[in-house]
C-alpha cells in the first residue's frame, strides 16, 4: 500500500472533505465542496444558477444585435444618419434615469435582506418610476425620428437601430411588469423564501439591463455620433 493510500485509510472522518454535509466531525453540517456525497445545492443556489444561464443567453442575443448594427453603420441608403437625428441631451437623461433605477433597485435588495417591507416597497416603486421615465423618453425619441423620416423601413441602418434599442426597451417593459408583480407579492405575502428568490432574480435582471444599456449607449450613440 502506498503512502497516499495509507493516509486515506488512517485519516480522521472529521477531516474527510467527502463527508461534508452528512454530519461528519461531531454533527457538523457544512456545505459540500463539490465532491462525493455532498448532497444537492440549496434551492436559492439552483435558481440563481439557472437564471444566470438565462441572462447569459440574453447577452448573446444583444451581442448579435450589436454586431449587426456595427456592420450596418453606413448603410443609410441615402436617408438620414444617426448623428443627424440623435438628441444627446435626451439620451443622457435616459441614461441617468436607468442608472438611478439600478441604484434604487440595489437599495430595495438591501431593504429586503433586512426584512423591511416599507422601504423595500418604496425603493421598488422608485425603480419603477425611473424605469418608466426611461421608456417614455425613449418612446418620445422614437416618435421624433419616425416623424423626421427615420423608420425601420428607411434603411438597414435604421432597421438595426430600432431592433437593438427596441429590444432593450421591450426588456425594460417586461422588467417593469415583473417589478409590479413583485411589489404586490411582497405587500400581500411578505418575505417568503420563494419571494426572496424572485427578488434576487429580478435584481440580477434589472442590473443586467443597465449593463446592456451602457454598452448600447457606447456602441450606438457615442460611436455613432463620432462617425
Amino acid at each position: 500500500m502506498s503512502e497516499v493510500e495509507a493516509l486515506r485509510h488512517t485519516r480522521s472522518p472529521a477531516l474527510d472533505p467527502y463527508k461534508l454535509g452528512h454530519g461528519a466531525g461531531g454533527g457538523r453540517h457544512d456545505y459540500a465542496t463539490g465532491h462525493g456525497e455532498g448532497g444537492p445545492a440549496s434551492k436559492r443556489v439552483i435558481v440563481g444558477y439557472g437564471f444566470w444561464l438565462f441572462l447569459l443567453s440574453d447577452i448573446v442575443l444583444f451581442s448579435c444585435l450589436f454586431a449587426a448594427h456595427a456592420v450596418l453603420q453606413t448603410a443609410t441608403a441615402g436617408g438620414p444618419t444617426g448623428p443627424q437625428l440623435f438628441d444627446p441631451r435626451s439620451v443622457a437623461l435616459e441614461t441617468a434615469c436607468l442608472l438611478t433605477s439600478s441604484f434604487t433597485c440595489g437599495l430595495s435588495a438591501v431593504a429586503a435582506g433586512a426584512r423591511n417591507r416599507l422601504w423595500t416597497e418604496v425603493f421598488l416603486f422608485a425603480t419603477g418610476v425611473f424605469g418608466l421615465s426611461f421608456l417614455l423618453l425613449e418612446a418620445h425619441d422614437f416618435a421624433g425620428m419616425v416623424a423626421r423620416g427615420a423608420s425601420p423601413q428607411t434603411s438597414a441602418f435604421w432597421s438595426s437601430f430600432f431592433a437593438v434599442v427596441g429590444c432593450h426597451g421591450c426588456h425594460v417593459t417586461a422588467g417593469l411588469l415583473w417589478l409590479g408583480t413583485m411589489m404586490a407579492q411582497v405587500f400581500f405575502k411578505g418575505f417568503r423564501p420563494s419571494i426572496m428568490r424572485r427578488l434576487v432574480c429580478f435584481n440580477l435582471f434589472w442590473h443586467m439591463l443597465d449593463i446592456i444599456w451602457v454598452a448600447l449607449f457606447t456602441i450606438v450613440y457615442l460611436i455613432g455620433e463620432g462617425r
